[in-house]
């Protein structure tokens, strides 16, 4: 669905189900230079099984219109400014490498709007090499090359990879081709510059679930114990034979870890009693 946030348009896929704030939502936040699509194998199986789901189109991105959010924590203020204008009070935040770090963010800075997080391929701090940096603001078909390739891990190129009737290599190549030019650069600088990440970590007091891929070379899972050992009770889990992309490569595993976790977590949810 299609609605404005101020004078601009921003898509949200709902996982080919009505809009429905009633149930408990879950917001959905890729990386940099991503989309919604990103999380397709999952956010229709959440839709259909009681969730409002919520997967967005960051500023800049997909089908939402501009300009970008130039921080991680201007896209923080912007996600929790959007769940305002649909009259949400509160979502599980799930984040994809650059959107794990939203999802952080504002567990921390805005945390009656999140109750439960799940951070995917996530690493603090978050540092881009200075090649692939330079590659982004000079030649962006030279860094999709690398990070296709550093975000895959090699059973995409196998036969029966777990991605049913598609090319994962290629889908992910041609994901980031159709971004707007410009947009790959401003989200690596943002992840680049944001220090934030302990201190977040620090503040956080809801569920918390971070998922790493075995293969992962570009957040490895050693880049994320810093905070599974700083947010208080977090749970992290490792996805065998996945890379960075492993909502794609391992998409089965990820649902049901992501589905038990969060089934989980809204059982000890609080939620606030009217008054009266």
């Amino acid at each position: 669905m299609e609605v404005k946030l101020g004078q601009k348009s921003v898509y949200i896929y709902t996982g080919s189900k009505a809009f429905r704030p009633d149930l408990p939502s879950v917001l959905m936040i890729h990386g940099a230079q991503n989309d919604h699509s990103v999380w397709i194998m999952q956010s229709r199986w959440l839709a259909h099984r009681g969730y409002n789901v919520l997967a967005i189109d960051l500023p800049a991105h997909g089908r939402s219109e501009g300009p970008v959010c130039e921080t991680v924590q201007a896209m923080a203020a912007w996600c929790g400014d959007l769940l305002d204008s649909l009259d949400i009070s509160a979502a599980a935040w799930l984040g994809h490498s650059m959107g794990s770090l939203i999802a952080l963010e504002a567990a921390a800075s805005r945390p009656a709007q999140s109750w439960a997080n799940v951070l995917l391929g996530s690493a603090f701090p978050m540092r881009v090499s200075d090649a692939l940096l330079d590659a982004a603001q000079h030649d962006e078909q030279k860094a999709f090359a690398m990070i296709t390739r550093w975000s895959h891990s090699g059973i995409t190129h196998l036969p029966g990879t777990p991605g049913p009737g598609f090319s994962i290599y290629n889908q992910g190549r041609r994901l980031m081709e159709r971004q707007k030019p410009g947009v790959l650069f401003n989200d690596f600088k943002a992840c680049n510059a944001y220090s934030r990440g302990l201190e977040c970590a620090q503040a956080i007091k809801q569920p918390t679930l971070i998922l790493s891929g075995a293969l992962d070379l570009m957040t490895p899972p050693k880049a994320a114990k810093s905070l599974a050992e700083t947010i208080i009770g977090a749970d992290m889990r490792i996805i065998e034979k996945a890379g960075h992309q492993m909502m794609a490569e391992q998409p089965d595993s990820v649902r049901v870890a992501i589905a038990r976790f969060l089934a989980d977590a809204g059982s000890r949810r609080v939620l606030p009693h009217a008054e009266g």
